[in-house]
């Protein structure tokens, strides 16, 4: 009995958490005037950037400019803006108590002039009438949106995402974080008004935040300005770790552990409640010769159905995964143990070659 309790209120907490708040493709062009500065840091994105760049090309609401700061890159990343027809400006060297990313974002909007600022990472992609829908969501929401891509994969590797993806979006969608003061938002993709901005000193404010985006969403909810964040669906994406299975560990693993003190505790508790559900209805696997394998594999096809569902706004993740999603539980169960490891004991995290200091302490 203790078994079905457990399980049944696991799979409620997922229907709880998720809500399907999308981006939506208006029927009517959006017909505002401002001017759009894109904004997109990049460290080694030369296999990423031919795809945003040729997306932003495609826009039916083209940007006013396209900012391109190559930090430091060791790859062909500079060209490939430049050939794009991006505005690219190499980045300063990095100052102490600033990490790499937060300055290249900032010295980015220090060379950008336009009405609103759209903030994007390389690995994004637009559907052609992306960029006029998230300026016609900001219109209607105010303050600052960002949008949670769908998250597209190739390889069996990246499938293995499919867990911490869904943790994800749980955190975003949960409605315990609708008002809660340290609401965050999704760095990949981020929207707002140079005044807005402006008004709480943009990422100088979060210089030397690790979780950048979750913290820049708290400084705009201090200073009254609304945050909201949606699903991509159709309309933003990306693909995140093509590039092999170490730097998906180090993409998870540098927020799995900090980005959990952000929440509210109800979010916390539900999240719990989910994945300790999902982790003992994949006991099945390991007790079959038990009176417990029959309810447990119920419960494990009945996860199985939920994560079939939510992928559709998710992302790509193949026919499979959903049904094996034990294999994702392992991975992420990994992730969270590097995560904590990186934090306790080394007490930074490493991303894309640097050593970012855990504590608000900057690269080194």
């Amino acid at each position: 009995m203790g078994f079905w309790i457990v399980l049944a209120i696991g799979w409620i907490a997922g229907v709880i958490l998720f809500r399907k708040i999308v981006l939506r493709e208006r029927g009517e062009s959006y017909r505002g005037t401002e001017k759009v500065s894109v904004i997109i840091p990049a460290r080694n994105e030369a296999g990423n950037l031919p795809q945003l760049l040729g997306s932003l090309q495609k826009q039916t609401y083209p940007p006013y400019e396209i900012i391109v700061v190559d930090d430091f890159s060791e790859d062909g990343t500079y060209d490939i803006a430049a050939d794009y027809g991006a505005k690219v400006f190499r980045n300063e060297a990095l100052p102490p108590g600033w990490t790499g990313k937060t300055w290249a974002v900032w010295n980015g909007y220090r060379q950008s002039t336009g009405e609103v600022i759209a903030f994007l990472d390389a690995d994004i992609r637009l559907a052609p009438r992306a960029l006029e829908s998230l300026l016609q969501a900001r219109a209607e929401a105010g303050g600052v949106i960002s949008a949670v891509p769908f998250h597209v994969t190739e390889k069996f590797y990246e499938r293995l995402a499919l867990i911490p993806n869904v943790l994800g979006v749980f955190a975003f969608t949960s409605p315990f974080e609708q008002n809660s003061p340290h609401k965050g938002l999704y760095g990949s993709c981020i929207v707002t008004t140079r005044r807005d901005y402006e008004a709480i000193q943009g990422h100088d404010s979060i210089r030397s935040e690790l979780l950048d985006d979750l913290n820049l969403g708290a400084k705009f909810r201090a200073a009254g300005l609304r945050v909201t964040n949606f699903l991509g669906g159709g309309l933003v994406s990306f693909r995140m770790y093509p590039n092999g299975i170490r730097s998906e560990l180090e993409g998870f693993g540098k927020g799995a552990v900090l980005s959990t003190a952000k929440l509210r505790p109800a979010t916390t508790l539900l999240v719990a409640a989910w994945l300790i559900g999902l982790i003992a209805s994949e006991g099945a696997l390991f007790l079959w010769n038990t009176s417990w394998a029959y309810p447990l594999l119920f419960g494990y096809l009945l996860y199985a159905a939920q994560l079939y569902f939510l992928v559709r706004y998710v992302g790509k993740f193949g026919v499979f995964m959903p049904l094996l999603h034990v294999l994702s539980t392992l991975f992420f169960l990994v992730v969270l143990l590097y995560s904590a490891y990186q934090v306790a004991f080394r007490g930074s995290v490493t991303w894309k070659g640097r050593d970012v200091q855990v504590g608000s302490r900057g690269d080194r």
